[in-house]
């Protein structure tokens, strides 16, 4: 089955509580190897992406904590002269990617008897968490940095958790929740803990299923990296069944004001000496250091991909474009178009764009 260990001391992931780091050494949990997926173990019977629980290293008392995330419309478009595809993850039931982790992680969460938990985030993260932790039965409280947008905001209180502001950039609000961690209460970190990456592996498996092959590349946003990981890693786990024999190219996104991938990529550690976490609106990849960073620049390497940082003028003019098509999602997936403007010439067919986050979370 899928494991989890400590990357640094590779001890397994504790068989009692929920601890977001290792306990022995502070190292961050990762998976302890590829994906067990196994299209003979599917369960169409279950709803949604739980038809692929096999693969999710999940207790076997876990419940089935289901909101609707999965199964998200793959719509066919053109862009700059290529042939392009959106995947809508807004479409998720909080209105964001990050279901598709927080379903399988609220699942281990009352698995492992947990009543109430702590997160933290710029809105997206924070309102899956209240949502899924509401379902579950779990007190939840969301750390936000107070410049997060005021529908996120509101959707995470209007669930139920406790909504905790904190003054300053995000890394701010990260050290808050660790504080409130170290006090012991549990940290449900989307960031942290990879519970949910097999979660987000599912993209790549509806991905198959609607092309009947592996997309030529994918574009989607980076924060801390997990959407794109995922995603990374739920093609390896294909791969590696024999159903389709290339990676997809990997094309990371983040915006300029602060992007240490990007930088760390084009020009090496020296570069990374510059970078700051200067405000954007895509504030959903204001991650000055991404804790999946070092996982992701290997995936996005072996796959022949790269990374783009987004001026920042061209964000809203890329979200508006989207939205004239008819798809209005937030400042933080429209670096997506954004980056295949740039790149579009190079990139081999299908080319898939992530759509992570609604337009109505940013008004």
């Amino acid at each position: 089955m899928t494991n989890f260990h400590c990357s640094n001391c590779h001890r397994p992931y504790l068989a009692e509580g929920a601890p977001y780091c290792c306990p022995h050494c502070g190292g961050v949990y990762s998976l302890a190897g590829p994906i067990t997926f196994s299209i003979a173990n599917i369960e169409p019977d279950l709803p949604g992406l739980w038809r692929y629980r096999h693969s999710f290293g999940l207790p076997q008392n876990a419940p089935v904590i289901h909101l609707g995330e999965g199964d998200t419309p793959l719509v066919e478009g053109q862009g700059f002269g290529r042939k392009i595809a959106f995947k809508l993850e807004f479409l998720n039931p909080t209105g964001s990617f990050k279901d598709r982790a927080t379903a399988p992680l609220a699942s281990f969460l009352a698995a492992r008897g947990v009543k109430e938990a702590v997160e933290d985030s710029s809105g997206n993260a924070g309102a899956s968490f209240a949502a899924y932790a509401a379902r579950a039965g779990i007190r939840g409280r969301v750390f936000v940095p107070d410049y997060a947008s005021g529908p996120k905001r509101r959707q995470i209180e209007a669930y139920g958790a406790e909504l905790v502001p904190v003054r300053g950039p995000r890394s701010e609000a990260a050290a808050a929740v660790r504080k409130a961690a170290e006090e012991g209460t549990v940290y449900a970190s989307h960031a942290y803990l990879p519970i949910g990456l097999p979660g987000i592996a599912t993209i790549a498996y509806e991905l198959f299923e609607d092309l009947g092959e592996a997309p030529g590349s994918i574009i989607a946003p980076v924060g801390h990296g997990s959407l794109l990981l995922g995603i990374a890693l739920g093609f390896d786990a294909l791969r590696a069944t024999g159903i389709i024999k290339n990676q997809p190219r990997l094309i990371g996104v983040q915006a300029r004001a602060c992007a240490p991938l990007w930088a760390l990529s084009t020009q090496g550690a020296a570069g990374l000496a510059w970078v700051t976490e200067g405000e954007t609106l895509a504030e959903g990849v204001r991650v000055l250091q991404p804790l999946r960073g070092d996982e992701l620049l290997r995936a996005v390497e072996a796959s022949s991909g790269r990374f783009v940082a987004v001026e920042e003028e061209k964000i809203l003019s890329a979200r508006d474009s989207l939205a004239h098509a008819g798809l209005f999602v937030e400042p933080t997936s429209a670096v997506v178009w954004a980056a295949l403007q740039e790149i579009a010439t190079e990139l081999p067919e299908p080319i898939v764009l992530v759509l992570s986050g609604s337009g109505l979370k940013a008004l």
